[in-house]
């Protein structure tokens, strides 16, 4: 979009940029309460969240804003999955790539166990 488009209608930004700053996006009362159960429920109990709809609802956008909210709490890691089709257990070695916790298919108990300690 360019520079003339925006002054026209008065945009400071480009609404269909990637790069759009989280302070101009709208926050539904759906994306807010959900953000508000991660931050108050998973993190602190843990746990997993999912995102998923159709294209074009938005999920992209959520993650974005709840990522910048959970960016701000102290000693907290987030990560996310690139395969989530995978089977489960590269599901669970990739989970514990990313928090670095060893996965081993004969125990997977302790795995998960500390997986969410961790």
């Amino acid at each position: 979009m360019n520079k003339k488009l925006n002054a026209l209608y008065g945009l400071k930004w480009n609404p269909f940029s990637p790069e759009l700053p989280t302070e101009a996006l709208l926050v539904s009362p759906k994306v807010e309460s959900f953000c508000w159960r991660v931050e108050n429920s998973l993190v602190r109990e843990g746990g997993f969240a999912l995102i998923s709809g159709d294209p074009g609802t938005g999920k992209s956008v959520t993650l974005r804003l709840l990522a910048e909210r959970l960016a701000r709490i102290r000693d907290l890691i987030v990560g996310a999955l690139t395969r989530p089709s995978s089977r489960v257990f590269d599901f669970y070695r990739e989970l514990g790539e990313l928090f670095g916790v060893a996965m081993h298919p004969h125990n997977r108990w302790t795995g998960f166990k500390t997986l969410r300690e961790r």
